[in-house]
C-alpha cells in the first residue's frame, strides 16, 4: 500500500458511509465533472482537479511523495509543527514513520473547509427541515466561516513538513462520516428511551468510556437524563458546526434530540429556546472514534502499524 492506495481507500470508505447516501454523493460529482468541461481555461487552471474524485475538500494529501510505501502510519487528532517534529525525533530514534495522518485538517484542505458544508443541508433535509430552509440558512453560515477563515496561516503545517521530507495526509470529513453514520443507525436500532438511556449507549463504546476517564466524556447539554430522546439526529459531520438558527426548524421537522460532537454557547440558547434536546458526546471522543472506524476499513487486511499521538487512542474493532 501506498500513499495514493491509503488516502483513495479513505475516500472509498467515507462515500460508502456518507450520511446522504453514496448515490448523492455520485451524482454531485458528476456534476461538478460537466461543470468542469464547461470551464474556459483560466478557470480549469485555478480549480482543485481532486474534487473531481474526492467529494471531501477539507481532506488531503498535503506533503510528500504520493508513491512513497506505507508500513507505518503516526496519526493524530490535531497535527501542527510540533508533531511533525516528534515524528522526526522518534524517526531518530529508529521508530519507522512513512506518514503522518491528521484528522483536523491543514494546509489547502483548511483554506477549503467551508466548501464540504453545503452536506449539512442535505442532511437536515433528510431529518425534515424543508430543503429551501436548509440551504438558505446555511447559505449564511458558510459564509461566515469563509470571512474567519481568510486570515489564517493555513500552509504553516505542510510547509514544515515538506521541509522535513515528511509525508503528511487529513482526513477530516471522511472520518466524520464514519462516526456520524455509525452512531445514527446505533441510536435508530436501539432506539434509546431517555437522554441518559443516550449516554449509557454512548459509554459502551472504547472511545467515549476512555474520554470519560479523562473527564471529556459524554454529557448533557440541553436537557436532563429522564427527558425523552424521542427521534434523534446525529450532527456529526460536514466541515464545522452549521448555523444556530436550525434549531426552530429541526424542531418543526420532529427531531426531539441532537446528538453531537460540541456545541457553542450560542447554539446551546437556541437549541434550548426551541425545546430541543442536545447530548454532546464529546469532541475528541468522537474524532478518535471516526479515525478508528475509518482505519479499520482502509488498513483491513493491511501491514501497517499504528502509533498514536495528539489525542488519538487506536481501538481496533
Amino acid at each position: 500500500m501506498n500513499i495514493t492506495d491509503f488516502f483513495t481507500k479513505a475516500i472509498a470508505v467515507a462515500i460508502d458511509h456518507d450520511p446522504r447516501g453514496k448515490e448523492r454523493v455520485v451524482a454531485d460529482l458528476a456534476r461538478l465533472k460537466k461543470e468542469y468541461d464547461d470551464m474556459k481555461p483560466k478557470e480549469k487552471d485555478l480549480f482543485d482537479t481532486d474534487r473531481l474524485a474526492n467529494p471531501y475538500a477539507d481532506s488531503r494529501i498535503l506533503a510528500g511523495n504520493p508513491d512513497a510505501e506505507v508500513k507505518s502510519i503516526l496519526v493524530g487528532i490535531d497535527i501542527d509543527v510540533g508533531e511533525l517534529l516528534l515524528a522526526q525525533m522518534l524517526k531518530s530514534r529508529g521508530v519507522p514513520i512513512d506518514l503522518v495522518v491528521s484528522h483536523h485538517t491543514s494546509g489547502r484542505a483548511f483554506s477549503n473547509l467551508a466548501a464540504v458544508m453545503p452536506m449539512q443541508a442535505d442532511i437536515l433535509s433528510l431529518a425534515g427541515v424543508p430543503i429551501n430552509i436548509a440551504e438558505d440558512l446555511m447559505d449564511g453560515r458558510i459564509k461566515e466561516v469563509e470571512r474567519r477563515l481568510l486570515p489564517i496561516n493555513h500552509n504553516r503545517t505542510p510547509d514544515a513538513a515538506r521541509l522535513l521530507n515528511q509525508p503528511l495526509c487529513c482526513l477530516h470529513t471522511p472520518a466524520d462520516n464514519m462516526v456520524s453514520s455509525y452512531l445514527q443507525k446505533h441510536f435508530d436500532e436501539k432506539k434509546p428511551h431517555t437522554l441518559e438511556d443516550i449516554v449509557d449507549l454512548l459509554m459502551e463504546i472504547p472511545e467515549y468510556h476512555d474520554a470519560a476517564r479523562l473527564n471529556a466524556g459524554p454529557r448533557i447539554s440541553v436537557g436532563s437524563g429522564r427527558r425523552k430522546a424521542g427521534k434523534i439526529l446525529v450532527d456529526m459531520t460536514g466541515g464545522t458546526e452549521g448555523s444556530k438558527d436550525i434549531y426552530e426548524n429541526l424542531a418543526h421537522g420532529g427531531i426531539n434530540t441532537v446528538v453531537g460532537m460540541h456545541l457553542s454557547e450560542e447554539h446551546r440558547k437556541e437549541a434550548e429556546k426551541h425545546h430541543v434536546n442536545v447530548v454532546i458526546a464529546g469532541h475528541i471522543a468522537s474524532d478518535t472514534f471516526g479515525m478508528n472506524l475509518l482505519l479499520d476499513n482502509v488498513l483491513f487486511g493491511e501491514p501497517v502499524t499504528v502509533l498514536e499521538c495528539s489525542g488519538f487512542r487506536r481501538f481496533p474493532r
